[in-house]
């Protein structure tokens, strides 16, 4: 049993699986780059919620620290990721094969909040997309009657549009060439006659992206929820590497977020 500090200081007992080896059942190259992993892991695939992530470890001894990928999806007893090779770490990742192992710890942090009966858009930036993936698959199968609509920006290759296509009631993307995920947003309340009242924002990507949404979501009185990327040691608040300033002092992105308001984060206008 692990002790793990709550966001408002306190403390609560809770069960949190240590690192633990899960087997590989498929290895996807989406793109030349970006890969997807589905790993075999009933403990995740059973906790896990929308916005939270997990820490995976190369199989190279050499490398200490793990990765952090948020949780992409989940089907029956299995989870995925989806990431970019962006080094050698990742590189390791993009070569396993189905039957290999990899060792896993998570689900970590706080996730979304998707409660109440607004619409949400699911605004994501490149490699910010997967954990939006994993948030409308679970509005797509909760019996209540919320909406997603998709709002991806791409740089260029659009990896993940049938992915959005099949879980969200919209799913509207665009590139660097096209213009940017404010622009989608834009379109989207223009045609909207309750031009924006219904709406609430789920985003996840680059920080200067999301805080162009924060603020121009907070110009139109539109809540958003912001999930953090950041450079983590542990992944559950020792390491004290992935510390935010917030309205509230810093924080750590891995046990007080990754999810942080627009208001939490002093980027609401």
């Amino acid at each position: 049993m692990t002790k793990v500090d709550e966001p408002d200081g306190g403390l609560h007992t809770a069960f949190r699986k240590p690192r633990h080896s899960a087997a590989i059942l498929r290895v996807e190259h989406l793109t030349p780059t970006i890969t997807r992993l589905v790993i075999q892991d009933s403990y995740v695939a059973t906790h896990a919620a929308a916005g939270q992530f997990v820490n995976l470890y190369t199989q190279d001894s050499a490398r200490m620290m793990p990765r952090p990928f948020g949780v992409a999806g989940i089907e029956d007893d299995t989870f995925s990721v989806i990431f970019a090779i962006v080094g050698s770490g990742t590189r390791d990742f993009s070569l396993l094969e189905a039957g290999d192992r990899i060792d896993v710890l998570g689900p970590l942090g706080h996730g979304f909040d998707m409660s109440g009966k607004r619409t949400l858009l699911l605004v994501g930036g490149g490699l910010g997309i997967p954990p939006l993936l994993y948030a409308a698959q679970q509005i797509h199968d909760s019996p209540s009657a919320q909406a997603a609509v998709a709002l991806f920006g791409y740089r260029d290759t659009r990896f993940a549009d049938a992915f959005a296509a099949e879980l969200c009631d919209k799913a509207l993307s665009i590139d660097e060439r096209e213009g940017n995920v404010i622009t989608l947003l834009d379109r989207v309340i223009d045609s909207d006659p309750q031009n924006g009242e219904a709406f609430s924002i789920l985003s996840c990507g680059p920080h200067p992206m999301m805080k162009a949404v924060a603020q121009w979501a907070s110009t139109r009185g539109i809540p958003a929820q912001l999930s953090l990327e950041a450079r983590m040691g542990c992944g559950f608040g020792t390491c004290v590497v992935c510390v935010q300033d917030t309205v509230d002092g810093r924080k750590k992105v891995c046990l007080d977020g990754p999810v942080f308001t627009a208001e939490n984060l002093g980027w609401a206008v």
